[in-house]
């Protein structure tokens, strides 16, 4: 799945790597995908709770290594 815009959020903490995808998401049209690359464990729940709260899709959420992957479709 390819996105249209991916953020590099790996070494930083909460709630830096959710700051940052609600800034870059701003700048995307409705349907288009954003990735995040994050490695605070602490970003699966907070990615589930931000999609839950400002309506976007997590479409696909993986970890590879220790970075964890996140795309989100803006809505």
């Amino acid at each position: 799945m390819a996105a249209d815009v991916q953020v590099d959020a790996k070494g930083l903490n909460c709630p830096m790597p959710i700051v940052k995808t609600a800034q870059a998401i701003k700048g995307l049209t409705s349907g288009q995908l954003l990735e995040v690359l994050a490695t605070d464990p602490g970003s699966v729940k907070d990615f589930a709770a931000w999609a839950k709260t400002t309506g976007n899709e997590l479409v696909e959420q993986t970890v590879d290594g220790g970075v964890y992957r996140f795309v989100m479709r803006k809505k």
